[in-house]
């Protein structure tokens, strides 16, 4: 480790379990600001995991801005979830990665990514779910819950009945993620969800730090 980083205690799984507000990067929707920017402010914010996601980059400035990540959620203690590129994870050592249902599977992520490192599975079924499950995953992803602007995508809302079934069936973390705002959140949290995605709520905010401090204060309150 650097000079200035401390060891962190506890297994990658255990620290994940223990999230509430679960920030997911979208640069094109962060109002001409950097990823890098962003990232710090989630952390500011008290954010404890951050799933960086660019899909318009080079190879080459996707490792680049992932190193920068890496370099920041470590200062702040933080999990680094790359999503889909398993390549670009295990180079900067990231803690992590999410996968979509078309991304390479759970199963051989794990085989590459080995038996400590966090996967995470979008699912919008239940089968899928428990396929997750099966393959190794660390926790599913439910959703899209709500209409959401941040991707371009045939899955049509799955709701929030699909979360409870999926988290009554299924013995993993389950995070839900898809359209959730201000005005749709107790909703979810009244039904028993805990680890809550967010995206445009959290990006397209002019204090993204104060907006992460406090939902993560309002999802412990609950």
């Amino acid at each position: 480790m650097g000079g200035g980083e401390r060891p962190i205690k506890g297994s990658l799984k255990k620290r994940f379990n223990e999230i509430d507000l679960y920030p997911v990067t979208c640069e094109e929707l962060s109002c001409g600001r950097s990823d890098q920017w962003i990232v710090e402010q989630f952390l500011k914010g008290g954010a404890k995991v951050v799933q960086y996601r660019n899909k318009n980059l080079s190879d080459k400035e996707y490792l680049i801005m992932a190193r920068r990540l890496r370099n920041l959620t470590l200062r702040y203690e933080a999990l680094l979830i790359i999503n889909d590129r398993v390549d670009i994870a295990l180079e900067v050592d990231a803690d992590g990665v999410h996968l979509g249902q078309d991304d390479l599977g759970c199963e051989k992520a794990r085989l590459l990514l080995g038996s400590e490192k966090i996967i995470g599975v979008s699912c919008h079924s239940l089968e899928d779910a428990v396929n997750a499950q099966k393959d190794k995953a660390t926790y599913v992803n439910v959703g899209p819950i709500f209409m959401t602007q941040t991707k371009k995508t045939s899955v049509t809302p799955v709701g929030i009945d699909l979360f409870q079934k999926v988290s009554s069936t299924i013995d993993l973390p389950v995070t839900v993620m898809g359209g959730i705002h201000a005005d749709n959140i107790e909703m979810l949290l009244s039904v028993g969800a805990k680890k809550i995605a967010m995206v445009s709520e959290l990006v397209q905010e002019k204090n993204v730090s104060e907006r992460v401090h406090d939902l993560i204060e309002y999802i412990r309150s609950f």
